[in-house]
């Protein structure tokens, strides 16, 4: 067999098995579902239809997501702080501290900028330039200082373990640059063996050295609450409250489980200096999310500051 037979045969051949596909093909397709692909396929060529079909399911799309947009903002309507290192461009360092219990020494780091450089401009917020919390991250060891800042950025103070752990150190300051409060976080291991502390339980009312602190008032997520501390002695109200910064007395309140850091405005003005009140403390604060709450009051009677610890449940958006 010359080429050109074996080229006849060759498409003779392919003629058959083209033939034969489309066949098969009628068979085991429906004629209408061939129907539907056709009209798919022109539409597909239709610029008007394209466009329709396009801003129909766009428009759905910008509507759910102007719905999550919503629900977003609604659920961070109170911002969740201290959780990260870094906010509004500004970075906690590296905090260096004792790394053992009993270890006497200094706990410092430094606010540092974009550009690496030490932050040492500060608006002075409740009486301080910088609030420090310290606290295990099983919400006990609770401590709330002033550490004092260096001419090169670099704030310290005097330090010392007495419990090994986990700890989250909190710095709470406003910045110049920005006048916005803001809030950083670090964990700092302490070594040694931690003694197991007992869960937490919902807790109104604790005494401290005679003094019995009480707290009524709902904490929600739905808007600002008001929260209460009753301070009395013997069952007698305690009139002798002294300012401590910038108010009767200063609230921290933090999430348990993350310890996410709530803000919490005192009631009131300022009081003036040597001034006296009580036996009520007012504070307006927020939750974040529902859940347990862990909350610590300083307050001054006698130039000396102790602190009532709080347990309370956050209920949920109504």
């Amino acid at each position: 067999m010359n080429a050109p037979q074996r080229l006849g045969v060759y498409g003779a051949g392919l003629v058959a098995l083209f033939v034969a596909a489309f066949t098969v093909a009628g068979l085991v397709v429906p004629k209408a579902s061939v129907a539907a692909w056709s009209t798919t396929a022109e539409e597909a060529g239709d610029p008007d239809t394209m466009d329709m079909e396009m801003g129909t399911d766009v428009g759905a799309d910008m509507e759910t997501e102007q719905e999550a947009g919503e629900h977003a903002r609604d659920a961070t309507a109170a911002p969740v702080r201290g959780l990260a290192l870094e906010q509004d461009g500004l970075l906690l360092s590296a905090v260096s501290a004792p790394d053992r219990v009993g270890e006497d020494g200094t706990l410092s780091f430094s606010i540092t900028s974009a550009d690496g450089g030490a932050v040492t401009a500060f608006e002075t917020e409740h009486d301080k330039e910088l609030h420090l919390i310290v606290v295990r991250t099983d919400g006990t060891r609770f401590r709330h200082v002033h550490p004092e800042m260096s001419a090169d950025g670099v704030w310290s103070v005097p330090w010392t373990w007495d419990a090994a752990g986990s700890y989250r150190v909190f710095t709470d300051f406003v910045p110049e640059v920005t006048g916005e409060n803001v809030t950083l976080g670090r964990t700092v291991d302490v070594g040694g063996r931690a003694a197991p502390e007992p869960a937490t339980s919902v807790s109104t009312s604790d005494t401290v050295d005679g003094y019995t602190a009480t707290l009524t008032g709902d904490l929600g997520t739905s808007g600002d609450s008001m929260l209460t501390v009753t301070v009395t002695q013997d069952g007698e109200p305690v009139t002798t409250l002294e300012p401590y910064l910038g108010a009767y007395g200063h609230l921290v309140a933090l999430r348990d489980g993350d310890l996410a850091y709530l803000h919490v405005h005192p009631e009131g003005d300022e009081p003036a200096p040597g001034s006296r009140s009580g036996p009520d403390i007012g504070f307006m604060t927020e939750a974040p999310t529902p859940g347990r709450y862990l909350l610590y009051l300083d307050f001054k009677v006698d130039g000396v500051v102790r602190t009532a610890h709080f347990v309370l449940d956050a209920t949920g958006r109504e």
